[in-house]
């Protein structure tokens, strides 16, 4: 199937490991020439060539989207091969902290890293597609943006603000051929989710191999219709659909790709 993306450039922050990573691999092998973001230049330089090694365009970004001088370098780097068409606000940060943990300044440091950045790279990119009469913004939110837990507050504020801000850009962009929408992950297999899962299991008696852990963990904490964690390879089908023609209609959505974590119409 032709998804359109001949041509297309795609910025995807946070892209130099997790959901971001296959994220660029994906839009990469289906014919974009994609921007790998990261705070770190070898990593992210090593996504680059992995794409490049299977045949696709990459460019690097280095930048803190927390900050305007990273901001600014990153939409710089991510220019000047060609206008960027495509614009996935995936960066951002976690710290599981409790109510009385989570300072004031955790919550200010958090809105900056995932909220603020994504202002940012919005307000560098979008204004250049919306004058080329084509674009697509896709921001990474969560499932607790809307059924948020106890614990680590500030986060689950912060994923209900990316989700938010995606409808107010939407109703923005209205008529201009640019769309903005959400792909809301469950809880995903990346190194982190496995490395976190993996350390409860001996206290918890989950078992041994990782096929009993996965299902243990998500039967006590994240009880879902599949029985699993998602992959973040499913997270990125996601955001190709909605770079496609096919999306041509999707506006201010959120699509959910959480295995029926989150119970709601």
């Amino acid at each position: 199937m032709d998804y359109g993306l001949a041509g297309r450039r795609a910025l995807v922050t946070g892209s130099s490991s997790g959901l971001g990573e296959a994220t660029v691999r994906l839009l990469a092998a289906e014919g974009a020439a994609v921007v790998v973001h990261g705070r770190d230049e070898a990593r992210a330089e090593a996504v680059a060539e992995a794409v490049r090694a299977g045949g696709g365009r990459a460019d690097v970004a280095i930048g803190d989207l927390a900050t305007d001088a990273g901001a600014d370098a990153v939409a710089a780097a991510a220019l000047a091969a060609g206008p960027v068409d495509i614009l996935v606000n995936n960066a951002g940060s976690y710290r599981d902290l409790s109510w009385a943990d989570a300072t004031p300044g955790e919550w200010r440091d958090a809105y900056e890293v995932n909220v603020i950045s994504a202002v940012r790279m919005i307000g560098r990119l979008v204004p250049a597609m919306r004058e080329r009469g084509w674009g697509r913004v896709i921001q990474i939110g969560g499932g607790l943006a809307v059924q948020p837990m106890p614990g680590h507050p500030h986060y689950n504020a912060t994923l209900a603000a990316r989700h938010n801000l995606a409808v107010s850009l939407a109703r923005e962009l209205a008529g201009t051929g640019v769309t903005s929408n959400v792909v809301s992950p469950g809880a995903i297999l990346v190194d982190a989710v496995k490395d976190f899962i993996t350390g409860l299991a001996p206290g918890r008696g989950w078992g041994e191999t990782w096929e009993e852990i996965e299902r243990e963990a998500i039967a006590r904490l994240m009880p879902n219709d599949r029985g699993r964690l998602g992959r973040p390879q499913e997270i990125a089908g996601a955001v190709l659909y909605l770079t496609s023609p096919l999306a041509d209609y999707v506006s201010g959505a959120t699509i959910r790709v959480d295995g029926g974590l989150i119970r709601s119409v």
